[in-house]
C-alpha cells in the first residue's frame, strides 16, 4: 500500500517548502498532475496561504464548504492542486503557476479570471462509436462527436465548473508560450519556428533568442493569463 507521505528531502524541487523543517511532508493524492507540477491542498492552505495553523486545521476549512477547486467544491486535504488550476478559498481566488525559479505559486486573481482556465492538449484519440476524446494537461478527456481541429501543444480555454470551450489557442509560429520547463521556465515569449525530429529526439520550438523542447511549451492566449508576482 502506497504512503500518503513522503521525506521533505525527496519532495518535488518545484515545492516551495523548506527541506529539513520536519522529516516527512504531506504527498498530494492523483489528480491528473504530475507531482512535480501539484501541491496537496492542506498544505497550500497551512504552508503557502497562511489559512490554517495545523494540519487538523486544514482539514476542518477543507470540510467547511469553503474551498472550490477549479469552480467544484473539494473537501479532500489531500487533493494536488496543479498548474494552471483555480483555487477558491472563501471570496478569495489564486492560480496555480510555476515561477522564474520553477517553484510552484498560488497567485492572486480576480473573480472573472477565476472563471475560466487554459488547459494544454496533450493528445487525442477516436473511442468507441467512433467519437473524439481529446486530453488536457490537468487529466481532464473531453469527448465530441466529430474529429475537432485541436492538435496536441495547442490550448483550450474552457469555462468553470461547466466545462464548455471558450478559446481555442494554436501551437503556431506567433503565438504566446509560458514555459513550464527548461532555463527559461515561469517567462513568456513569442514562438517563432517549430521543428518536428523525426526521430526519438524531442521537438524543438525557437524563440526569438533562445530554444527549448515543445514539452515545456505551453501555448497562452496573452501574457495577462498567468498572474504576476502578487502585489501585497
Amino acid at each position: 500500500m502506497s504512503s500518503s507521505h513522503m521525506k521533505r528531502l525527496t519532495m518535488p524541487r518545484s515545492w516551495p517548502l523548506p527541506r529539513k523543517s520536519t522529516i516527512w511532508v504531506q504527498k498530494p493524492n492523483p489528480c491528473g498532475h504530475p507531482i512535480e507540477h501539484c501541491m496537496p491542498l492542506g498544505i497550500i492552505l497551512r504552508d503557502i496561504l497562511g489559512v490554517a495553523q495545523t494540519r487538523r486545521e486544514a482539514k476542518r476549512i477543507a470540510h467547511s464548504k469553503l474551498i472550490k477547486v477549479d469552480g467544484s467544491l473539494e473537501y479532500d486535504s489531500a487533493r494536488g492542486v496543479g498548474l494552471m488550476d483555480v483555487l477558491t478559498v472563501g471570496e478569495n481566488n489564486y492560480r496555480c503557476i510555476l515561477d522564474t525559479n520553477g517553484k510552484l505559486r498560488y497567485r492572486s486573481i480576480p473573480v472573472k479570471q477565476a472563471s475560466t482556465k487554459t488547459c494544454r492538449v496533450m493528445g487525442k484519440n477516436t473511442i468507441k462509436g467512433g467519437k473524439t476524446q481529446v486530453h488536457l494537461h490537468d487529466g481532464r478527456n473531453m469527448v465530441f462527436d466529430e474529429n475537432p481541429e485541436y492538435k496536441t501543444g495547442d490550448s483550450l480555454v474552457i469555462s468553470l465548473p461547466e466545462q464548455e470551450i471558450k478559446a481555442h489557442h494554436k501551437f503556431e509560429e506567433g503565438s504566446t508560450a509560458y514555459l513550464t520547463g527548461g532555463s527559461h521556465i515561469g517567462e513568456t515569449a513569442t514562438i517563432r519556428g517549430h521543428d518536428v525530429k523525426r526521430s526519438s529526439k524531442a521537438n524543438e520550438v525557437s524563440f526569438d533568442d533562445f530554444g527549448t523542447v515543445s514539452d515545456y511549451v505551453f501555448v497562452i492566449g496573452d501574457k495577462s493569463d498567468i498572474p504576476l508576482e502578487d502585489e501585497s
